[in-house]
């Protein structure tokens, strides 16, 4: 789990980061964010009062948003990696056609065999 206290544990002090870095840090940057996301409707669905419920949805939304714009932001620095990323859905894309096609009215209970 990444030490979201400190961004930069473990660099040299006094000097730019390299585009090598700049990437793991935008990866531990969107971990964060999902990590808060987590937390704070985690805090929502545990809690009665509106008010903190309402608040912590709308900051919940707010770091989806940042997730975005990092997720946006690591396309660009790193495009390499975005034929990994279009594989991973591919074969989910697989798994979700071969799903709709034994479930054709869509209301299939049990999950697909692995």
């Amino acid at each position: 789990m990444p030490e979201f206290t400190n961004a930069f544990s473990g660099l040299k002090e006094d000097r730019m980061l390299t585009h090598d870095e700049l990437v793991r840090a935008i990866r531990f940057m969107i971990a964060a964010e999902y990590e808060s996301i987590q937390l704070y409707t985690q805090l929502a669905a545990s809690i009665d009062n509106k008010l903190a419920q309402e608040v912590l949805w709308d900051i919940s939304d707010e770091e989806k948003e940042h997730a975005g714009e990092f997720l946006r932001l690591l396309q660009v620095l790193a495009p390499d990696e975005q034929g990994f990323y279009d594989e991973g859905m591919g074969e989910t894309n697989e798994k979700i056609d071969k799903l709709k096609a034994s479930c054709p009215d869509g209301k299939c209970s049990n999950s697909p065999a692995h």
